[in-house]
């Protein structure tokens, strides 16, 4: 159970920041995106095992499972809950991140994948609390820790990555691309790819998240859920899998 934040820690405003240049905003982006960045990413695939202990997902099917993921799951969810928190974090408004870290949490329904959102979510704010240096960032870190808030991944990436001042469309659109570096990894090593295939198909998603970018920033929070059914099916049948290489 979470408990509620505290009235005093709520709607400080943040101290002023210099304006960060268009190559130091990317820099962050990278170093978040890159697979190397322990958050534990590489632990997840996704619910892609799932599909692929079903016989649900080949080689040539890969491409439309991650354009539905992005579409009717993270975009809905993950995507539109980093930009709320964005936003949020950027006006120093820690207890409108808190709700929407709860409901992200809760629309998350097998509890592998809740899980896997909290644990990464967790280590990328300790980690960040040390690499970035910002007080926002230590903030939300505390109110995780005293179980104020989950700490979903998604919300976590927009604390960091506001507080690092990188923009809204920029943080969306870099942490869509690590979800599907993430899931192309996962299927190398589910032998559903190869290396070049891999590529192929994470320059074919680029339309989608795109695409997936302007429908989160453009959602409000009442429509934050993710509808890919067909995922959760699988995370749960995962979940009772005699034998798991990911842990989602």
């Amino acid at each position: 159970m979470f408990l509620e934040p505290d009235d005093h820690a709520g709607h400080s405003a943040p101290e002023p920041q210099p304006p960060l240049g268009v190559l130091g905003a990317l820099l962050v982006s990278l170093q978040l995106a890159d697979s190397a960045f322990p958050s534990g990413f590489y632990t997840l695939s996704h619910s892609l095992e799932g599909y692929a202990q079903a016989h649900a997902v080949t080689a040539d099917t890969l491409p439309a499972l991650l354009a539905d993921l992005l579409r009717n799951g993270v975009g809905p969810g993950d995507a539109t809950a980093l930009a709320l928190v964005h936003h949020a974090t950027v006006a120093g408004d820690l207890d409108t991140a808190v709700r929407v870290d709860r409901r992200l949490y809760a629309s998350k329904l097998s509890r592998e994948m809740r899980q896997a959102a909290t644990r990464t979510g967790r280590q990328l704010l300790d980690l960040s609390a040390e690499v970035f240096d910002q007080p926002l960032i230590a903030a939300y870190l505390r109110r995780v820790r005293e179980r104020q808030a989950p700490g979903c991944q998604a919300v976590a990436a927009g604390i960091v990555q506001a507080a690092a001042r990188v923009p809204v469309e920029q943080a969306v659109a870099s942490d869509l691309f690590a979800f599907s570096a993430s899931f192309a990894g996962a299927a190398l090593r589910l032998r559903l790819t190869d290396h070049r295939k891999a590529q192929t198909l994470l320059r074919g998603a680029a339309p989608v998240i795109e695409e997936t970018v302007h429908a989160a920033l453009a959602r409000p929070e009442a429509d934050l859920g993710s509808t890919a059914f067909a995922a959760d099916i699988m995370s749960g049948r995962h979940e009772r899998a005699d034998a798991r290489l990911f842990a989602s």
